[in-house]
């Protein structure tokens, strides 16, 4: 292969975010997110509005990354997509518009596995920013995952703990949901938990055997604690916001710790990357700093921008798989479920 620069221009549609990067070789020369503001006032994603979302922003998006990083379309080396998982409707606008323009412009066509993405960001070029060593175990944490991965290669990765009902993004959701806080609420459990008592009430903690998880009691838990509360006081979540939130957050991250320690001790592997919308939550970046010096485990934090869904993460899994010429015909279908 020439010492000639690779461009990369990534998409990336699994659910709700349009977005565009263009990467030349491991370095991110634009990274752009369109989200879509339309779901707030459904408290949710609605996958047939989001694909709709999706055909209006993908091309000013792609024009703007390729704008910005000062590159022409005749440049580009290779386009990458998000193969899944996700939402269908939306997969198939960017997997559609990458065949597309590979086709176009008679490019290789690379197709990404969302989640594999989110372990591998952590392999983009930033400066100041030390790269995992292979193995590692990544613990990635959305809305839609809570797994653990034991990661020895790019593209050699074995899932050995995962959640047997609820993702850990939608314990937060669901939380703030029942607390009364707009949507997406995680990210307001975290503001509000900043300012509360992390010790002020007690959760029960799901008894799961191994490295997986379970989320879904720990909600119904909270349910009832809101319910019985506010029976006795009305005004109890508006007395009580930031140390509700507080001991919310405190509970889940001392579930994603108690894992943890327990996956490091079965693999003696003290390597640990977190990633996924998830791990943009302060509590659990710091828990993951005082670990480092706790149990001297090697902690691997992503930047902000690379922990939502971005398409940067997805084109630095595009850069590895051109390297080694593992490419797709037009023929490659997206996938709602996909593993590894």
């Amino acid at each position: 292969m020439s010492n000639k620069p690779i461009y990369i221009l990534a998409i990336e549609s699994s659910c709700d975010d349009t977005a565009a990067a263009i990467l030349q070789n491991d370095k991110v020369l634009s990274n752009i997110v369109a989200n879509q503001l339309i779901h707030n006032q459904y408290g949710g994603v609605v996958p047939e509005l989001a694909s709709r979302a999706h055909q209006q922003n993908i091309v000013p998006v792609i024009d703007a990354a390729l704008r910005k990083a000062n590159i022409q379309k005749e440049q580009l080396t290779a386009i990458a997509f998000t193969q899944g998982p996700g939402l269908m409707g939306s997969l198939l606008v960017g997997g559609s518009f990458a065949k597309s323009l590979s086709l176009a412009l008679n490019i290789p066509l690379i197709a990404v596995n969302h989640m594999q993405a989110h372990i591998l960001a952590h392999f983009i070029d930033e400066e100041g920013y030390q790269k995992p060593t292979f193995p590692f175990l990544a613990l990635t944490i959305s809305g839609g995952h809570t797994q653990i991965v034991k990661v020895n290669d790019y593209f050699d990765m074995e899932i050995i703990g995962e959640t047997t009902d609820d993702a850990v993004g939608e314990a937060f959701d669901k939380s703030a949901k029942i607390l009364g806080l707009p949507y997406p609420g995680g990210p307001l459990v975290d503001k509000n938990a900043q300012l509360g008592n992390p010790k002020a009430f007690a959760f029960t903690k799901p008894k799961v055997p191994g490295l997986d998880f379970s989320f879904s009691g720990l909600k119904t838990a909270i349910l009832y604690f809101i319910q019985k509360n506010v029976a006795e006081n009305p005004n109890f979540i508006e007395e009580n916001l930031n140390d509700i939130c507080a001991s919310i957050q405190y509970s889940i991250i001392e579930i994603l710790m108690d894992k943890m320690k327990l996956a490091v001790n079965q693999t003696g592997i003290n390597g640990i990357a977190i990633g996924g919308g998830v791990s943009a939550n302060s509590g659990i970046r710091n828990a993951m700093k005082e670990a480092q010096t706790k149990y001297g485990w090697q902690t691997y934090i992503p930047k902000f921008e690379y922990t939502t869904d971005n398409a940067a993460m997805i084109g630095i899994v595009g850069y590895q798989k051109y390297l080694q010429e593992n490419f797709e015909t037009s023929d490659v279908v997206s996938k709602a479920r996909i593993q590894f």
